[in-house]
């Protein structure tokens, strides 16, 4: 079955379509392939060493990002009269080791073939020994759901076992599906992100929290596991233990994990049976786990890249609508076989690709007569790949009052495989930006779908979380299914192989087969969203939303 559905890309809607705008039109011609594939060879060569934190890289980046600022003519967005906002955080490169003791042996483990661990913790050094090994499921307080993993059981100085993503409730109408009434069905709530299980853990007092690998529920390949936990390590810079993460948390290999279960009495498939009722309780596993992480320490002076227009109403100038886009990927790995090229991790797709969007964004704003009513800022963030810290410290350090930003517009990733039929919104259902979304869409001759891949739980994986989770509507949106004159498969075939093969890997290259005549749609059409907002749309969280108790006490 082939796509061809026409676009009805025509002047005469999109002039209709955007009410308050002047000159939408050449705006939205501003918007350029060319440019966005320019934008991405130069961000993702070997010259800017994979963008890393801290690295001569970043200082490349932060350099080629704020030149585009000033020559598109935007203004600084700090309001100190600066491109940047600083974001202190202290670089950790670990040296783990793991073993455990059942039964009478003990059981060392390779790192990073079996496992990846690290710290956050303030010694550069830390050690967890003789720690009882507990199996808490999956690890996952949920009271909305009727849904505790841990019953009371304390798991203070322990090392917690979990399995990664929600309970996969199955349907009682259907076992072959699962529970719609159970953390979403086939989408991965927060509950199910690692960055959940590791709160937790630290809020529960365990001393290690070591997630159980496993392809399909994680979305991702063993690979893009090791060559982050292989890496540099970063946490924003603060006195005292890390509030977000206990003294280990790491990652097992799943045939590992099958064997540590194994040696002291247990079969993994059992206990992930029995994990998936609300009856599980936590089981020790008769063993005991000794970690050891010496952490080569220092502090790195990274930034987010801030620009602004401002608005030109007197009144509403004060309120402001910030896009979004990570620069930083992982660096270079010296330790991988091969020329300098081959141990660089390039990062095209992941961010390059989304802070040309960001430009292109900007371009299209200046190409209006008259600025929007509202400022526009653009953010470019730094160390999204090491847990959204950019996003995260800007959302705690705000260079303009919450109250007064009225959404977040975030872009990770573009489309490279040409144009589809419809738009996935990410942030469905959360917001009334939804029919912002839907409305100019239609103008394009498109759908507004909910994401295809919920199971992904993309949400939660990108920096406009770190808003959302302060109360700032948000918008992220992908185009991964329905592509014009392919085959229904053609979406799973290009995105999958993108994740199992490219996706964190230094194989996100600049491709000579790329096709953005998708992605300049895309981008048109957040740029046609926010416009909207920018003119004097105000968004609102969805009653079901549950970030709609942060958006309330945000207008407080």
């Amino acid at each position: 079955m082939t796509n061809t559905r026409p676009l009805l890309f025509s002047v005469l809607a999109l002039a209709l379509a955007s009410a308050g705008a002047q000159a939408p039109v050449k705006a939205l011609s501003a918007i350029s392939a060319p440019e966005i594939l320019a934008h991405i060879t130069t961000l993702a060569s070997d010259d800017f060493e994979g963008r890393a934190p801290g690295s001569p890289g970043e200082a490349k980046t932060v350099a080629y990002i704020e030149q585009q600022f000033k020559k598109l003519g935007l203004k600084p967005g700090n309001p100190n009269g600066s491109w940047i906002q600083a974001v202190p955080m202290r670089g950790l490169t670990p040296t783990p080791t793991f073993s455990y003791q059942v039964g009478g042996k003990t059981v060392a483990l390779n790192f990073p073939e079996d496992y990846v661990a690290h710290s956050t913790s303030q010694p550069t050094s830390v050690n967890v020994a003789n720690s009882e090994i507990v199996f808490v499921g999956y690890g996952v307080q949920a009271p909305e759901y009727g849904w505790d993993d841990y019953k009371g059981v304390d798991v203070r100085g322990k090392t917690i076992l979990m399995l990664i993503n929600d309970p996969a409730v199955p349907d009682p109408k259907d076992p072959s599906k699962l529970d719609p009434s159970m953390f979403k069905g086939n989408a991965m709530t927060y509950y199910g992100r690692w960055t959940y299980k590791y709160e937790i853990a630290a809020r529960l007092g365990a001393a290690a929290a070591i997630i159980i690998h496993e392809t399909k529920p994680a979305a991702y390949p063993w690979d893009v596991v090791r060559s982050g936990g292989n890496a540099e390590q970063f946490s924003l810079l603060r006195d005292g233990a890390d509030p977000d993460a206990p003294t280990v948390p790491g990652w097992i290999q799943l045939a590992k994990a099958r064997e540590l279960m194994a040696a002291a009495g247990y079969d993994f498939d059992t206990l992930k049976a029995q994990a998936l009722t609300r009856d599980f309780r936590p089981v020790s596993l008769k063993a005991t786990a000794d970690f050891k992480v010496d952490n080569t320490a220092r502090t790195v002076n990274s930034n987010n890249v801030v620009a602004m227009i401002p608005g030109s109403d007197p009144k509403l100038k004060h309120e402001y609508l910030i896009y979004s886009a990570h620069w930083d990927h992982l660096g270079i790995d010296e330790r991988l076989p091969g020329e300098r090229s081959k141990q660089i991790y390039h990062g095209a797709l992941d961010n390059a690709s989304g802070i040309a969007a960001l430009l292109e964004i900007a371009k299209a704003y200046k190409a209006l007569p008259k600025a929007p009513k509202r400022s526009i800022l653009f953010v470019a963030t730094t160390a999204e790949e090491r847990g959204l810290l950019g996003a995260k410290y800007y959302a705690s350090h705000p260079l303009y009052p919450l109250k007064q930003t009225v959404a977040n517009i975030n872009i990770d990733g573009i489309n490279a495989w040409g144009k589809t039929a419809q738009i996935e919104n990410v942030t469905s259902g959360h917001s009334s930006i939804d029919g912002l979304l839907e409305k100019y869409a239609k103008t394009q001759g498109r759908l507004m779908e909910k994401d295809s891949r919920p199971e992904l739980g993309s949400f939660y994986r990108a920096d406009q979380l770190e808003f959302a989770r302060v109360g700032v509507p948000v918008l992220y949106t992908k185009a991964r299914s329905r592509y014009l004159d392919k085959p229904d498969s053609y979406a799973h075939e290009v995105v999958d192989s993108y994740v199992a093969h490219d996706y964190h890997q230094v194989t996100d290259n600049v491709r000579s087969n790329w096709d953005f005549s998708g992605a300049v749609q895309d981008i048109q059409l957040l740029f046609q969203v926010g416009l909207d907002i920018a003119q004097g749309t105000t968004p609102e969280w969805s009653a079901g939303s549950e970030f709609k108790a942060a958006g309330d006490q945000r207008l407080k």
